[in-house]
């Protein structure tokens, strides 16, 4: 009696996860208050931070083990063996969720380093919220926060990507009202900052808790409202920040001296400083003119975001 096969059904395979390319936008604190020292030693900061068009990218495919790559016009300021911040954050997620696969990670570096403007932590929390994609994370398993909080006191308020109230050491991130249309050129002196440096230089010139912690609870409606408001606050590591590199006053005149500008302030522990635009093309103008008599500095016009989720790569 003849027999008969059944066919065989083919395995289901499971697609693997596509490359993800994930934006690391810069931060810009528009003031930053230094309002007490912790017995730990570490200063307790109000701040209101946003988010600007310029950034660098993050590309994450899978792979077996977890390496990184760096290539930009910043690259050779980075390293990219287990010290980088990035490959901290990656190395830290996947010990806290328990995986046990890598990541082969690209990161293009467009941002200075050691800059005020949170490159490395922006880069650190880019590849925790990719890699929590990639690597199918239930977001809720883990803190994401705490784990930034580990690697950095500006990867919280880059994590939650909008604009907000940032104090304590970092880790109390309050969203802020949005932010009106406005433009920014950013300059950095081709200097580079530690922020333990910067701090403890305040220390050494001036023990004072630092200033009020006002906020405001309106949007303004338009960028020179904005700037009227933050004509009130300031950046307190100016001076501490200048005393170490004095160019970053040079920098800060020179925009000052721009046609248009409504505030001319430095970002975090410097050396980059940022004007405010209410306007592109008066951005633009400003950029072009501070490039031209200062080739020897980064200089970029570039749009101030309220919300740094909605760049695209």
């Amino acid at each position: 009696m003849a027999t008969t096969t059944k066919p065989q059904k083919n395995p289901v395979m499971k697609a693997e996860p596509a490359a993800l390319r994930v934006p690391a936008a810069a931060k810009i604190n528009l003031y930053l208050h230094v309002t007490g020292l912790r017995d730990d030693g570490y200063h307790t900061l109000e701040s209101l931070v946003a988010f600007a068009g310029i950034h660098d990218t993050l590309t994450l495919a899978p792979a077996p083990d977890l390496t990184l790559t760096v290539t930009g016009p910043f690259a050779d300021g980075l390293g990219a063996d287990e010290d980088n911040l990035v490959m901290m954050a990656a190395d830290r997620l996947r010990r806290a969720a328990d995986i046990d696969v890598g990541c082969a990670i690209g990161l293009e570096k467009y941002l200075p380093v050691a800059a005020g403007i949170g490159g490395g932590s922006a880069d650190a929390a880019a590849v925790l919220g990719g890699l929590v994609r990639l690597w199918e994370i239930n977001p809720a398993a883990l803190d994401l926060n705490d784990l930034g909080l580990t690697l950095g006191a500006d990867v919280p308020v880059c994590l939650f990507g909008e604009a907000a109230y940032v104090g304590g050491i970092g880790e109390k991130v309050t969203r802020a009202p949005m932010l009106p249309a406005a433009w920014l050129v950013l300059i950095n002196p081709g200097v580079t900052l530690s922020t333990p440096a910067v701090f403890k230089a305040r220390q050494k010139i001036n023990q004072e808790r630092g200033s009020g912690t006002d906020r405001f609870e309106e949007s303004p409606a338009t960028a020179a409202m904005l700037a009227e408001y933050l004509h009130t606050r300031n950046n307190d590591l100016t001076d501490d920040a200048i005393g170490l590199q004095p160019v970053i006053g040079d920098v800060l005149d020179s925009l000052h001296g721009s046609e248009e500008i409504l505030l001319a302030r430095m970002s975090g522990s410097g050396a980059t400083c940022f004007g405010l635009y209410a306007e592109a093309d008066g951005a633009a103008l400003a950029a072009a003119e501070l490039s031209q008599r200062h080739p020897e500095w980064w200089v970029r016009a570039t749009p101030l975001l309220s919300d740094a989720r909605t760049l695209a790569v």
